[in-house]
């Protein structure tokens, strides 16, 4: 009769540590025991020495080495059963570091906030309301730059609890969009452009969003300003409008037209618009705001928040870690509003 429990599993096998499976990972990654030594900082005869002893309990149990030796010069060569099991051990400390991260993420343990650029400042100015909090339980908070077009993706796999950040929302999508988040909403607005353009070339404090396409413009690639792009021209809006620049970064922008090397309008949010405008903003000085008025396809805005997973803030007691984050944004959102 077959063994059920704990005794079914081969005494080898239990045997079998997770250093020795990383160390089978390291191999493969490297090539050869050398490389893994030196990338694990040990000696190159305790990698042999696990190696040899993983081929022992392999060829045992499987009928089939795991890594053979190739001779001087030449990487090692995995067999299909070292393939596989390389693949397997990925997956099994993969899983075992998740399953950590759950467990001390569920006790209040650490806390993972990602937040952009443009949002630090708020989140630092909340992380001083909690600190006391979080050093008495040793909470450990990490704090990652998060690019905007990455905020839902980090969220999606827990690589972070949290995120201050912009999304774009388009009119009749928000459900969709938000469905499996909890937001607290900081600010909504448009786009703004800051332009070298002198008074006489392009007058006023305010440009209609219809007249875009008459404009040499910059824009960002990737992120806010092509998912705006997008929802009003779709994705071939290149293709209408006059795109004097592509950029990935603002401040690349920035540089470009306070050089004078592109003469146009750079696309960004409002925020950063105002920003530039009350001198807050550096970098983009010498640089005229204008506000981006109407619409040039459906209603589409910038949404300024924080973001967490829907449902995990009320699983977790008021004083779990997350939840003294949320409520210090929260009070921070009113300060914010207050002052504006």
């Amino acid at each position: 009769m077959a063994l059920l429990g704990p005794q079914q599993y081969p005494t080898e096998l239990l045997d079998t540590t997770m250093d020795q499976l990383r160390t089978l990972i390291v191999v493969h990654e490297t090539g050869t025991a050398l490389g893994a030594a030196r990338r694990l900082g040990r000696e190159q005869s305790s990698v042999q020495k696990q190696l040899d002893t993983m081929n022992r309990t392999f060829s045992g149990l499987c009928g089939e080495e795991l890594v053979l030796k190739q001779g001087r010069g030449r990487d090692a060569l995995f067999t299909a059963t070292g393939e596989a099991l390389v693949e397997l051990a990925r997956r099994t400390l993969g899983e075992w570091s998740d399953g950590v991260r759950d467990a001390r993420r569920r006790l209040g343990r650490t806390l993972s906030v990602g937040t952009t650029r443009y949002t630090l400042g708020f989140l630092l100015d909340a992380v001083e309301r909690v600190t006391g909090e979080f050093g008495r339980d040793d909470v450990d908070l990490k704090v990652t730059h998060v690019r905007t077009g990455d905020l839902f993706t980090k969220l999606r796999s827990k690589e972070l609890d949290l995120v201050c950040g912009s999304v774009v929302v388009t009119e009749g999508a928000e459900a969709e969009v938000f469905g499996p988040y909890e937001v607290m909403e900081w600010r909504r607005s448009g786009l703004s452009l800051l332009t070298n353009l002198p008074p006489e070339t392009l007058p006023g404090t305010s440009f209609h969003a219809r007249a875009l396409p008459g404009l040499p413009l910059v824009v960002s690639a990737r992120g806010l300003i092509d998912r705006f792009l997008t929802s009003w021209y779709g994705p071939d809006y290149g293709q209408k409008l006059s795109i004097a620049a592509e950029i990935e970064a603002a401040h690349y922008g920035f540089e470009l037209l306070r050089s004078g090397v592109v003469s146009g309008a750079m696309l960004v949010t409002r925020g950063i618009g105002e920003a530039a405008a009350d001198g807050r903003l550096p970098e983009a000085g010498g640089l005229r705001t204008l506000e981006l008025v109407g619409e040039a396809g459906p209603r589409t805005e910038v949404l300024v928040g924080v973001f967490t997973r829907r449902g995990e803030r009320g699983s977790y007691a008021p004083g779990h870690p997350l939840n003294l984050l949320w409520d210090a944004l929260s009070w921070e959102s009113g300060r914010w509003w207050f002052r504006s």
